[in-house]
């Protein structure tokens, strides 16, 4: 396949029927870029579009971010999902002001360095903000070039996964890197889509492999697949007067450094620890809430302690929790919860 015919043709139907009109694609500032970056990790255009405005509201510089609590950064992810990239944003914030200055490196190799940015998305940053001609490799770019070239190398092994990086670096075009760089996402997000790819109104569909042999969906080739596992907790809900108490879980694990409820393993956990708490408990109904590799079900049990309740006794109902500390519902709201909980604590106002 003639490299320079494939890249031309994306770059043209980029600049005529590509996207254009998104927040991120209005500047070079790389703080920005690299906000949206992360921020479509994982997650669609359409969820992140609400996210992005209000971080730079609240965050417009990279100098602002390093400075701010991670407390403040995960209550502005909190929904999002994939709560170490919040993490890592504020760590990589903090390098680039410490570090460089506060202004990202200007190469690829060198973003690398900084926390969070892996090969793609540093090559995403250094294309659009510096012209660096350097290829990217995210989920949809794989999804679009491995059905144009018919790779059917298993992307679950790693020297397949270097074999395709060679190849997209092969196909780089000598001028027009950012349009062809948008060319490519724009492609995997609007026609050559997982499930129901758009083959007829594809502007590479002649030269694409996949589209020639009638099966597009078999590209890429990922022989290992996610086990999902099942988890199941009790969550106590605990309020005295107008405050709930929250703790702050680990720092490693499914919502790592968010606020939430204390956990126990059952019913029966609890009512063992909560036997001689005054007051009363009720449950509420339970939920399933779907994590990519995790189906947790959890069990809401609201207890409500009397609002008379000696601040002493209250400390050592909550003793077995000293990372956490009582919020009242609006301090609950504002700070970094996971988006089921949100949504619990909004919908009891």
């Amino acid at each position: 396949m003639s490299s320079g015919g494939f890249a031309r043709q994306v770059i043209a139907w980029q600049r005529s029927h590509g996207r254009h009109a998104l927040p991120w694609q209005r500047t070079r500032d790389p703080y920005r870029v690299w906000l949206s970056e992360i921020m479509l990790q994982q997650t669609q255009v359409a969820t992140v579009l609400g996210y992005y405005e209000r971080f730079l509201q609240r965050f417009p510089d990279v100098q602002t971010l390093a400075a701010a609590p991670q407390d403040d950064v995960l209550a502005l992810w909190s929904g999002l999902g994939y709560y170490s990239r919040a993490r890592n944003l504020h760590r990589c914030a903090q390098v680039v002001v410490a570090e460089h200055g506060g202004s990202f490196p200007a190469d690829s190799s060198m973003l690398t360095q900084l926390p969070g940015i892996g090969r793609s998305t540093a090559a995403a940053i250094a294309a659009f903000c510096f012209g660096e001609r350097v290829a990217i490799l995210d989920g949809n770019v794989k999804r679009v070039l491995t059905r144009v070239l018919g790779f059917d190398g298993d992307l679950t092994e790693s020297a397949q996964e270097r074999a395709l990086w060679s190849r997209a670096t092969d196909l780089l075009p000598e001028q027009g890197i950012e349009a062809y760089t948008q060319g490519l996402m724009d492609l995997g997000a609007t026609l050559c889509l997982a499930r129901t790819p758009q083959c007829p109104v594809c502007p590479v569909r002649e030269r694409c492999v996949a589209a020639n042999e009638g099966r597009p969906e078999r590209y890429p080739v990922k022989t290992r697949r996610l086990r999902r596992g099942t988890r199941e907790h009790v969550w106590l809900w605990l309020r005295w007067g107008e405050r709930i108490w929250l703790v702050q879980r680990p720092d490693r694990g499914v919502w790592a450094g968010l606020w939430s409820l204390p956990e126990f393993d059952s019913t029966e956990a609890l009512g063992a620890a909560s036997a001689s708490w005054p007051g009363q408990g009720e449950a509420l109904p339970s939920f399933t809430h779907v994590l990519t590799h995790l189906d947790w079900t959890l069990h809401p049990r609201r207890w409500t302690l009397p609002a008379g309740t000696p601040a002493t006794r209250v400390e050592g109902i909550v003793s077995p929790w000293p990372s956490g500390r009582w919020f009242t519902p609006d301090e609950a709201l504002g700070a970094g919860l996971p988006a089921p909980l949100r949504r619990l604590l909004a919908n009891a106002r």
